[in-house]
């Protein structure tokens, strides 16, 4: 039975064990984590076969980051910045402007 995208994705992400959201930058560091826990450079024992998943996994992941499709909109950016759609909210209350 062939795998589809979809399952591949997900697999990946369950190796690289990433939470439901995180920044490319969080995705970068935890592969960083598990390549130094896992590359058989820094471990005597090291399963070969783990660092190849792992970066098979990275690849997986970072492809569909790199091929995600922004929305660069208002509401995009409020949604992603949840203390600035605080602060537009609320400035010209005078109660939360500290008046």
């Amino acid at each position: 039975m062939a795998v589809t995208e979809l399952e591949a994705f997900f697999e990946a992400v369950r190796i690289l064990d990433l939470p439901a959201q995180a920044t490319l930058a969080e995705v970068k560091a935890r592969h960083r984590e598990l390549v130094k826990r896992h590359h058989p450079d820094s471990v005597a024992d090291a399963d070969p076969e783990a660092i190849r998943r792992i970066n098979a996994a990275y690849r997986i992941v970072l492809a569909y980051c790199t091929g995600y499709s922004f929305r660069f909109n208002r509401d995009e950016f409020l949604e992603q910045n949840p203390e600035e759609r605080l602060r537009e909210q609320f400035a010209h209350d005078a109660i939360w402007r500290g008046r």
